[in-house]
């Protein structure tokens, strides 16, 4: 299937980590020039050879996505060089914070908020309006099942995943009547070739990820592919009429079982 992204350009948030990576590698694939856009340069370098390595094309780009003075200017420079951002994924955020609330620490939830939920909205403010100006233009916020369920000792991961659903839906109502479309992609926990391991292997590697793969009716955890095909398919030609949709790549997980 031709997703139709031979002229289109894709940057990708948060495009040095797992998933993210993924992201680039798979709009590469499809045709696409992407931007691999990360705090850490080396690291969105690395992708971005690789990508290349492999017949893609890709450029990396450092930003801080709290500095709107870096998102503008470079939003800018991007604009000029490839004449603008057609599909922008909203991938980059911090997930490493665990305490309960009586012990959460205020520093982390202020941190979170500024990477997850308004880094998220300095960059889209950036490049949202363009889109619908040119009528054409895919976004797609990754939340997380911890924003439709909550994650324990997760509050403030969990207030901004559920954040970006509600921010998804209000791109996708103001982008309906200029060709841009803003859909919302909920993972499961991926965990790359460890997905493979049976729940009895995986529970001498992490205890915790076992938990979840033991609550999902699939009996496994997902993988980075997993999320980045759908995501790619959400930003197709294809996919034009889906809209302002929630979508998990759970496993099941969100199912009701017992």
């Amino acid at each position: 299937m031709d997703f139709g992204f031979d002229d289109k350009t894709a940057l990708v948030t948060g495009g040095a980590g797992r998933i993210g990576s993924e992201d680039c590698r798979v709009f590469a694939e499809e045709g696409a020039e992407v931007i691999v856009l990360d705090v850490k340069e080396d690291a969105a370098e690395n992708v971005a050879s690789d990508i290349e390595a492999n017949g893609g094309s890709a450029h990396a780009i450092e930003c801080d996505l709290t500095d709107r003075d870096d998102v503008s200017g470079t939003i800018e420079a991007l604009r000029e060089e490839t004449g603008g951002i057609d599909i922008l994924i909203n991938n980059a955020g911090m997930v490493d914070a665990r305490s309960r609330m009586k012990d959460y620490d205020d520093d982390i939830w202020d941190r979170d908020m500024s990477i997850n939920l308004t880094g998220t909205y300095n960059i889209t403010r950036e490049v949202f309006p363009a889109m619908c100006e040119r009528e054409w233009g895919r976004i797609i916020n990754m939340s997380s099942m911890a924003g439709w369920q909550g994650g324990f000792g997760q509050a403030s991961y969990a207030a901004t995943k559920a954040a970006l659903i509600g921010f998804g839906k209000t791109l996708a109502l103001e982008g309906a009547q200029s060709g841009v479309t803003c859909n919302i992609v909920t993972p499961n926990i991926v965990v790359g070739a460890l997905a493979d391991l049976p729940v009895e292997q995986l529970e001498q590697v992490d205890e915790h990820f076992a938990r979840i793969a033991k609550a999902t009716p699939m009996r496994q955890l997902g993988r980075e592919e997993d999320v980045s095909n759908l995501v790619a398919f959400l930003c197709s030609e294809q996919a034009s009429y889906i809209t302002g949709q929630v979508v998990g790549v759970t496993g099941g997980v969100d199912l009701f079982s017992f």
